[in-house]
């Protein structure tokens, strides 16, 4: 299975694409990670990032792995590239919607988190709001992380996509 995240930055993909992937035994593939990696080697990521998460969870999802997708996600384009993954496998893909309705929580997260990804420079609260994200075309599973905890979260997903926990729920 692949499943798709998407949403604004500081909205909890993250969190809950890492914690969700560890309970699963899933492979984690984000794109800030990748995305940072290929500036650090000098160059201008552009769509490379994207293109290149498409392959790392492709080459997983060929080996049998369930892959949790971290992104942004903005873009029409790449949620169906994304989708197109799963298709070419044959496997099963869901996108999951994550946001925060609470836009002074919303705020204070983007404004107050630290980066994890050495060199990688979070966007402020002015660029997260003013981020463009396009409509869907298909109806996504939505997830509010606004006044839920993150295990809460991840226990609801894993039992809404009937999936095996496999690990402890805490480290």
């Amino acid at each position: 299975m692949l499943i798709i995240l998407a949403g604004l930055p500081g909205v909890g993909k993250t969190t809950i694409a890492r914690l969700l992937a560890r309970r699963i035994a899933a492979v984690h593939v984000r794109v800030d990670t990748i995305e940072q990696n290929i500036r650090a080697a000098g160059l201008d990521a552009g769509p490379a990032g994207y293109m290149a998460a498409y392959g790392v969870a492709e080459d997983n999802l060929s080996l049998g792995h369930v892959v949790v997708a971290d992104s942004v996600n903005g873009l029409l384009v790449t949620r169906r590239a994304w989708r197109a993954v799963a298709q070419r496998l044959g496997v099963r893909s869901v996108d999951i919607h994550v946001t925060c309705s609470d836009k002074a929580e919303h705020r204070r997260r983007v404004e107050t988190r630290a980066t994890d990804v050495p060199g990688l420079v979070k966007p402020g609260w002015a660029a997260t709001e003013a981020r463009m994200f396009e409509d869907w075309d298909i109806k996504p599973m939505l997830v509010d992380t606004s006044d839920a905890a993150p295990d809460a979260i991840v226990d609801a997903l894993i039992s809404d996509l009937q999936l095996e926990s496999r690990a402890p729920a805490a480290p």
